[in-house]
This record gives C-alpha cells, structure tokens and sequence, in this order.
C-alpha cells in the first residue's frame, strides 16, 4: 500500500490594512519587512492598471507576484521602487516611503534588458554598480568575482554584442548584484532563457535568500514561483485576489485521494465520500476532513484489499484557478507557452 499524507497549514489568509496599520503590518513570522504596501492604485489614460494591491514580504524570503501578461505585474513593482507614484495607497521598502532614498540597498533587473552593446562585460556590470554609488574600481574588482564565480570570467572583456542571449542577461544580472543589495526586484527574470540559464538563475535567486538577501520577482510562469517562492501575490486584470504564503495557497483545495481496490463492490463503498468518482479500477475523492484514518479502517473491516492508495496535495495551478478563475489560468498557460515556443 502506498501512502503519502502531507501535513495541512494553518497559516491565516493574508489581511487588509488601512494606512494606519502600516507600522503594525507584519507577515505570520514577524519578520522584519522589507516591502509593506497598502491599497496601490495606478491608472493610465483613465484605466486602473493597478486597483488596491496590498503585499508584504519579509525580509529574506524569495516572493512571487505570479499572473498573466498585462496583469499588472510590472505597473506594481515600479510603484514599489518608487520608478513611479501610486495615484493611491503607501508603499514602503525597509521602512522607507521614499525608495530612491534607499537605492544603494536595492537590485532592480527591469524587463526590458538594455545593455551597451559595445560595451565590454566587466564594463557593464562596474557602470551599473556605480549607478548605485559603488566605485568603478571596486566595481570591476567584484564584477570579476562576480563572472568567474558564475563561470564567465573567460568573457569579461568580450563586448556585449559578443555574447549570447543568455550571456548578455547574466551580465545584467551580475550588474544588478555587484552592488550587494539587500533588496533583489526581478522583473520577468526567465523569460527568454532556456532551461540550462533558467536552472542557473533559480540556483542564484536561492543562494541570495541564504545570504539574507530579499527577492522579488514577476512571473507568469507557474512552476518558478511554486519552486522558489514561500510568498506570492496572484495578480489578474490589476487586483490581487491572493496575497500570503504558497502553503496556504494550495491548502484551499483539499487533497485529492486515488484509491485501488481488489474488491469492486462492497458495503465499504458507502462510506466513501459522495463525490467520489470511478475510473476504472480506481476511485477519485477529495481528502476527508477527518482525515483518512477513519475510512481506511473501514475499508480493512469490509475487506475492501487496498492495492494503493495515495494522497496528492493541490498544487500552486489548481490554487491558482480556484482564485484567479479559468480565464486568467489559461492566459497564463498561453503566456508560458509563447516563452517555450
């Protein structure tokens, strides 16, 4: 018989604050927050890009804000960076409600990649470092480091035009780090990369959360926020329906039981669940409150012979169209197909 339980959290939902709650809003760990906003509200040209975004993310922790294209995402963290004002709502980064007093402490990789293209590698990522105060010298001392940890040191004098794609946005990245910031902001940070690069960078994303590092990054793909995330705000058509941890996210919808019997009829069968569905050999039910303690020892008195039986928590795709709805789900699904072709 083969079982898999999963324990369940009880992490409460994510709450909204007025602007004087700020000083007390804090995520279930109490950590110190690295980013705090409340009720952002952005509109262009007389449509809401963004209408009442609340989020907050720990200091340390990998957060996502995970949606499909034209969500809102970048509109959200250019407020959050100060890149442009909320018509409404506070937004703070480390306590500062003037980010660009603070920039020497944060990363930003914008989503649009622009680099010199003449210029040499270790140039690029010194010239970046210094638009956040670090000296050129020191700078190219710790682009080296940088591009030789990373396996580039071989093309730090190469012109960006001699790189390959996946090379060019190393180097930006490299350059949004060569400062060491304490705040990381990843706008789109995969897209474009393959596999190879995309593993890369998920290994880079997870040392600087080792290091204490706070990161945040937009995606519409799906699998990186579930792979690296312990945070993520859900974002569609400029509201976040969801704000909190990726756990609590998927404990919305309850695990889903398969169960394979010897035996196919029985007086067991009553106390399956009344949604439970058959394919086959093998019957579908949602997790029991209850737990499945109490039915397995029905199943064993009423000699039901479990072949298997196995338990599948909800991932972060189901949670998503639970919240989101199925239309934002499959424009997120096209989005991440658009990448992959």
């Amino acid at each position: 018989m083969d079982m898999a339980l999963n324990d369940r959290s009880t992490d409460s939902n994510s709450m909204t604050f007025g602007e004087d709650e700020l000083e007390t809003l804090s995520p279930p760990d109490a950590r110190p927050l690295a980013i705090e906003a409340v009720g952002l509200v952005k509109s262009f040209d007389g449509t809401r890009a963004v209408d009442g975004v609340d989020i907050s993310v720990a200091e340390g922790a990998i957060y996502g804000i995970l949606g499909p294209n034209g969500a809102g995402k970048t509109t959200t963290l250019r407020m959050l960076l100060g890149i442009i004002d909320p018509d409404e709502g506070v937004r703070r980064v480390f306590g500062h409600d003037r980010p660009h007093d603070i920039g020497r402490l944060i990363g930003y990789l914008p989503e649009e990649r622009g680099l010199y293209p003449a210029m040499k590698a270790i140039e690029a990522i010194a010239f970046m470092g210094a638009l956040r105060g670090l000296p050129l010298k020191e700078g190219r001392e710790r682009g080296m480091e940088l591009l030789e940890k990373h396996g580039l040191g071989y093309a730090a004098q190469r012109q960006i035009r001699q790189l390959s794609k996946g090379m060019a946005q190393t180097v930006q990245l490299l350059g949004t780090l060569v400062h060491r910031p304490r705040l990381v902001v990843l706008d789109e940070p995969f897209s474009g990369l393959d596999a190879i690069n995309q593993g890369k960078l998920e290994g880079m994303i997870r040392s600087l959360a080792e290091e204490g590092v706070t990161v945040i990054f937009s995606t519409h793909v799906i699998h990186h926020a579930e792979r690296l995330c312990e945070g993520v705000a859900i974002i569609a058509g400029g509201k976040v329906p969801y704000a909190g941890s990726v756990e609590t996210a998927r404990d919305r919808i309850p695990a889903q039981v398969r169960l394979e019997t010897r035996a196919r009829e029985g007086g067991w069968t009553a106390a399956l669940p009344e949604d439970t569905r058959r394919e086959g050999d093998f019957f579908y039910f949602p997790l029991p409150e209850t737990g499945i303690e109490p039915l397995l020892r029905t199943l064993i008195e009423g000699e039901a012979g479990i072949l298997s039986l196995s338990i599948e928590r909800a991932g972060l795709h189901d949670a998503f169209v639970a919240i989101a709805g199925e239309a934002a789900a499959r424009q997120l699904e096209a989005d991440a197909a658009g990448d992959a072709a």
